[in-house]
């Protein structure tokens, strides 16, 4: 039986992770109230951050900038987690 979550990037009751995503605390809040596509949500921002930031997976800087992303946009909390001012997806208009 799928485990169902009330996701809270979502706001609705959706299939959850099957596993924390992340390490500690944080990736047990993750595991708690996001679900799978919510989740998926978060990969391809994360994506978009990476990039346009230019940031780096291997730099510690960078990680702690990402994971505030992550809180951000997953929770709402604090000024990070959204997409840049101007931005525009490649191949909008």
């Amino acid at each position: 039986m799928t485990r169902m979550v009330n996701c809270v990037v979502l706001g609705s009751e959706e299939p959850g992770l099957e596993r924390a995503p992340y390490p500690g605390e944080l990736g047990q809040r993750i595991f708690n109230t996001v679900s799978e596509q919510g989740w998926k949500n978060w990969l391809e921002r994360q994506t978009t951050i990476i990039n346009e930031n230019g940031l780096s997976t291997v730099d510690p800087a960078s990680l702690t900038l990402i994971e505030q992303h992550m809180v951000g946009f997953l929770f709402k909390e604090g000024d990070l987690g959204q997409l840049p001012d101007g931005f525009r997806a490649p191949g909008s208009k």
